[in-house]
């Protein structure tokens, strides 16, 4: 039997942060980051991941990553053991419209595979212990597995329950973000999508003029207007909100 008050304590608690989380004013990733981390604190797990199911052999897991608290050693070395496309979790997700749950390393591996076996021990290790995931679709039907990894056991069929439209309606919310960086792209020229991926890489506007054969005036006036478009306030902001929304 579950402690009623163990229940409405965990109700009262999911109650508040779903109201925190409803704003239609959400429109970065950077903001949708930081509720999935609440997220994944408010239902006990520690990382949470966010990825494409991938539709052919060998796409990198890199690649399909849109979101995610993995320490970036952990996707860089995921990613090249090229196991995602063919792992236990996404073979199980597209036969099954229900959570899946069980040991991250298992789930992430293929099935008699040894080739995670070079990572480091953190998924296996209490952080990343176990692991909570669901497939969810774009309003386009593109598909995509939501994880939530940590030390804490199954979730009850009630917790489920909260945390599958928890989810769901974060993931709607991280949809909107991909329209708003699909906006911006469409807003900005590919001359100032170049000039904030260089200056992105720690060039300074003399040094993008002679890269691009163009003038450090014209430079200056790209990232005048790029500025604008992302709704920014200075070339630091503009470039940092380029690269939230993946546009750089």
């Amino acid at each position: 039997m579950r402690d009623p008050d163990k229940l409405a304590l965990r109700s009262e608690a999911y109650a508040d942060f779903l109201s925190g989380m409803t704003s239609s004013t959400v429109q970065t990733e950077y903001e949708v980051l930081h509720l999935m981390r609440q997220c994944t604190a408010q239902f006990g797990f520690s990382h949470f991941m966010i990825a494409r199911i991938p539709f052919g052999e060998q796409q990198r897991f890199a690649e399909r990553l849109a979101l995610s608290s993995w320490p970036s050693e952990l996707v860089r070395d995921y990613d090249t053991a090229t196991v995602f496309h063919a792992s236990a979790l996404i073979e199980r997700l597209r036969h099954t419209k229900l959570p899946v749950f069980g040991e991250t390393a298992s789930l992430l591996n293929v099935h008699g595979s040894n080739a995670l076996d070079a990572i480091p021990a953190l998924f296996a290790g209490p952080a990343m212990r176990n692991t909570f995931a669901v497939m969810l679709h774009t309003t386009h039907g593109e598909a995509f597995a939501v994880l939530l990894s940590g030390s804490r056991g199954e979730p009850d069929r009630g917790e489920i329950a909260d945390l599958y439209l928890t989810l769901l309606q974060l993931f709607e919310t991280l949809e909107r973000t991909f329209e708003v960086g699909a906006s911006a792209r469409d807003k900005l020229s590919a001359r100032e999508i170049e000039c904030l991926r260089w200056a992105a890489a720690g060039k300074s506007s003399d040094e993008i003029a002679i890269i691009l054969g163009i003038s450090v005036y014209t430079v200056s006036s790209y990232f005048k207007t790029s500025t604008r478009k992302l709704d920014s306030v200075n070339r630091m902001q503009a470039i940092a909100r380029a690269m939230r929304m993946k546009l750089i």
